[in-house]
């Protein structure tokens, strides 16, 4: 087992990541920039390094200085957290150069799924089912044009390289190609400095579905049950459950099973996520692997009472895992409580927390890293923390979701905490009626 842990990352994830290694008996060290030297994964590291200035690209994304503290600090592994240098091949080489362990898959595995077109290809051949679409990358309008009329409208126009949304747009008819190729190829560009796009039948009134996995060093796989990511805004996730409310058992045992033929096709190793697209009639569509812990894990860790946190470094420990699969024995909610407006298009919030109770009791966990006099910065993500609630059943859960977020006091800033108040009230999310579109028509009051 690992002596020391760098982790790579910040925020909630970073303090996630620190409570394990010392439920675990092993020494942390938390890197930070500027702008984070009073964040919390700071104080409870057994070890503080900072690495450079507020952006991104000066001190998390800077993998030169994230090995030097490796190197000062005597650090024999590095968890990435999720975002930033998590699915960067680059950096896990570079850590196995070092001889120092990655907690994640190995470079080839990032790059066999970061990759959607190679990506696609691994799960055709694993006989995994995929969204109908060409074959490779666009070469240009004219080629886009072509094969829209032969998939038939509407289609999606897709980064390559993409994630978040970016690079990413639907075509509803051949008038619109030419705009949607050419913003997304600019916006793709700008975003992953790789400009190549593919093209995917459009999938209307999808769920969001995807699958935990998790996979040894000795080829076992076991999956973890699902999480519904459908409530999203501009592909950005904000609410989150297991199980699905639209899932069945015979359903859950299919894309199971697709999602452990998707990772033993890359012989996987870590935890991971695979996730798919499910149309109304329960068909369902490879969309993309995260090789990597994601935002949403502590849903499926409160379900299945499994540390997602512990087993990635179990296994990067070279320990075997059971190769059982797990399904929900309760029912969990996550609402990410987020510094933005939401009745002002979620604009972002950044500033002082001047006030701050987090709400508790039966059911109800909070993971975060602010604190009251916390300033958050207007360089990273928005998330000010993770509100999870568990119960027997989702009624259960949704009504003490409503209650902790009642309870939920954040001022200084304005936070995402009256839309999820609104959601949890609305008539069609209580019954389960949604799709990525449901936001489209939510309207705030």
């Amino acid at each position: 087992m690992f002596k020391k842990i760098l982790i790579a990352n910040r925020g909630e994830i970073a303090l996630r990541i620190i409570r394990t290694c010392r439920e675990m008996g092993i020494k942390t060290v938390a890197v930070y920039s500027t702008a984070d030297k009073d964040s919390l994964h700071v104080k409870f590291a057994d070890e503080a390094v900072c690495i450079g200035g507020p952006k991104g690209q000066e001190s998390y994304l800077n993998i030169p200085h994230i090995m030097a503290a490796c190197e000062i600090t005597n650090a024999d592994a590095v968890h990435p957290g999720y975002g930033f240098l998590a699915e960067n091949s680059k950096f896990a080489q570079i850590c196995a150069d070092h001889g120092i362990k990655f907690i994640g898959p190995t470079p080839d595995m990032i790059n066999s799924m970061g990759d959607k077109i190679t990506a696609k290809e691994t799960m055709i051949k694993a006989g995994v089912p995929v969204v109908p679409g060409g074959e490779g990358l666009l070469e240009d309008v004219a080629a886009a044009k072509i094969l829209a009329k032969e998939i038939g409208y509407p289609v999606i126009i897709k980064a390559t390289a993409g994630g978040g949304g970016k690079g990413m747009r639907v075509v509803w008819n051949e008038g619109e190609i030419e705009k949607a190729f050419s913003t997304a190829k600019m916006e793709a560009g700008a975003s992953f400095k790789n400009d190549g796009l593919y093209m995917e039948k459009f999938v209307e009134e999808p769920r969001h579905i995807e699958i935990q996995v998790a996979g040894d060093q000795y080829g076992n796989v076991c999956h973890l049950s699902e999480r519904d990511c459908s409530i999203q805004r501009r592909h950005q996730k904000l609410v989150e459950e297991s199980p699905s409310p639209f899932m069945t058992p015979e359903l859950r045992q299919r894309m199971g099973e697709a999602a452990i033929k998707a990772a033993s096709a890359i012989n996987y190793e870590s935890v991971g996520t695979v996730e798919f697209l499910v149309d109304k009639n329960r068909n369902f569509y490879f969309m993309e692997m995260n090789t990597r812990i994601q935002v949403e894990h502590c849903v499926t860790e409160e379900v299945v009472s499994y540390d997602l946190i512990k087993e990635q470094i179990k296994i990067a420990a070279g320990e075997k895992i059971s190769g059982r699969n797990y399904e929900p024995q309760l029912h969990a909610i996550e609402c990410r409580i987020n510094a933005e407006d939401p009745y002002n298009d979620f604009r972002p919030s950044p500033g002082k927390i001047t006030v701050l109770h987090t709400p508790g009791g039966h059911g109800v966990r909070v993971d975060s890293h602010v604190y009251a006099g916390y300033v958050i910065p207007p360089y990273y993500d928005s998330m000010i923390g993770k509100l999870i609630t568990v119960a027997q059943t989702r009624e259960e859960a949704i009504n003490t979701m409503y209650r902790a977020l009642s309870e939920y006091v954040i001022e200084g800033v304005h936070t995402t905490i009256p839309f999820h108040l609104q959601l949890m009230q609305n008539e069609d999310f209580r019954k389960g009626n949604f799709t990525t579109k449901f936001l489209e028509t939510f309207k705030m009051n």
